[in-house]
């Protein structure tokens, strides 16, 4: 019997490579050891809060809730907008989307202040394989659908932010939505998906080569965008030009997979994280119970000049798969992809 010739020993240790680079990009050899140096005040009950706004200005926040797992096993329930009054400390939601007569499932929400207490909201809306941006004006705690925005470039989109009651930019999570080209982005860290800006009048993508374009927000006063790339566990950062456009500056590599990114006052990123993706998209899928959430803050001064921080981590077991944090004077908030409620902590 002839020995396995030597393209067929080759095929195998790339093959083995291939495996090891899959395991090993994704987080799946790091150890999760729950970490907090504060308190867990409230397991708020409301499911698949992915994305949260805070208006430091008049001392509120909007949610986007959308049941994802009750979705994924085919049973569909209505998303809605949510707002919570930060000067009680009850921090009950209060439904906002009550009379919406569209299927809504919310995503990545934005919202930008137009005069005063009047707010312009965008919404990405999920239903089924058609993607749009609701927009809306809220104002003394009442939400008003103004317009629905569709375009071909909307292929998978994420997150948004608002640059003003027109302009705002999106990401696209895949550059493909089915087939080969969606499986090299999921596993091969493919990087095909981008950032679309939208003029007010038209649509076009300033960001492309980016592995699972995610959270995306922006440092108004430096003129300094901010995109996640939770496949490749980094943070990119743009310079934004007069006419739009995006100029790359640096990659911030995070060791974790980064989500939706939200600002401090005092101008420190905020991020919740999955530590492993893999974990994440057996959790995603059903087969797995929980799934781990990191909370990291990047304390960014200039070009190489940057100091991340964990300041929450965790198993799964008291909330899996964290997308977001923000923070209200000592409180943090912590939202996710599918769990049944969010976290309020507190910081020591």
């Amino acid at each position: 019997m002839k020995k396995p010739g030597k393209g067929i020993s080759i095929l195998l240790l790339a093959l083995i490579g291939y495996v090891f680079y899959i395991f090993y990009s994704t987080g799946y050899f790091r150890t999760v050891e729950n970490a907090f140096a504060g308190t867990i005040v409230q397991k708020v009950k409301l499911p698949g809060v992915e994305d949260m706004q805070i208006s430091y200005a008049d001392d509120f926040m909007l949610l986007s809730s959308d049941n994802r797992a009750s979705r994924r096993d085919g049973n569909p329930k209505q998303g809605h907008l949510y707002y919570l009054d930060l000067t009680k400390p009850s921090f009950e939601p209060i439904q906002l989307t009550t009379d919406l007569k569209m299927p809504f499932f919310p995503h990545g929400i934005s919202m930008v202040r137009t005069v005063d207490h009047v707010y312009r909201v965008f919404a990405v809306n999920h239903v089924g394989d058609k993607h749009s941006i609701e927009v809306f004006d809220f104002h003394d705690r009442k939400l008003t659908h103004i317009r629905t925005l569709e375009d071909e470039s909307m292929i998978s989109p994420n997150d948004i932010v608002a640059l003003d009651g027109e302009r705002f930019y999106f990401t696209n999570d895949h550059g493909f939505t089915k087939g080969l080209g969606k499986l090299g982005e999921e596993y091969l860290g493919w990087a095909a998906s981008n950032v679309v800006y939208y003029d007010g009048q038209s649509y076009r993508e300033v960001a492309d080569g980016i592995a699972y374009a995610n959270g995306i927000n922006l440092d108004r006063e430096r003129g300094l965008m901010f995109v996640a790339s939770p496949r490749d566990f980094l943070v990119k950062v743009f310079d934004v030009t007069a006419n739009g456009a995006l100029e790359f500056i640096e990659d911030v590599a995070c060791g974790t997979g980064v989500d939706n990114i939200e600002f401090a006052p005092d101008g420190k990123l905020w991020i919740g994280c999955h530590p492993s993706l893999l974990a994440f998209t057996a959790y995603a899928k059903g087969n797995a119970p929980i799934a781990p959430s990191e909370i990291i803050t990047i304390d960014y001064k200039s070009k190489g000049d940057y100091v991340i921080e964990t300041v929450f981590l965790d198993d799964g077991a008291h909330m899996s798969a964290a997308t977001v944090a923000t923070v209200y004077t000592d409180y943090i908030f912590v939202g996710n992809v599918m769990d049944d409620h969010f976290l309020i902590l507190k910081q020591e």
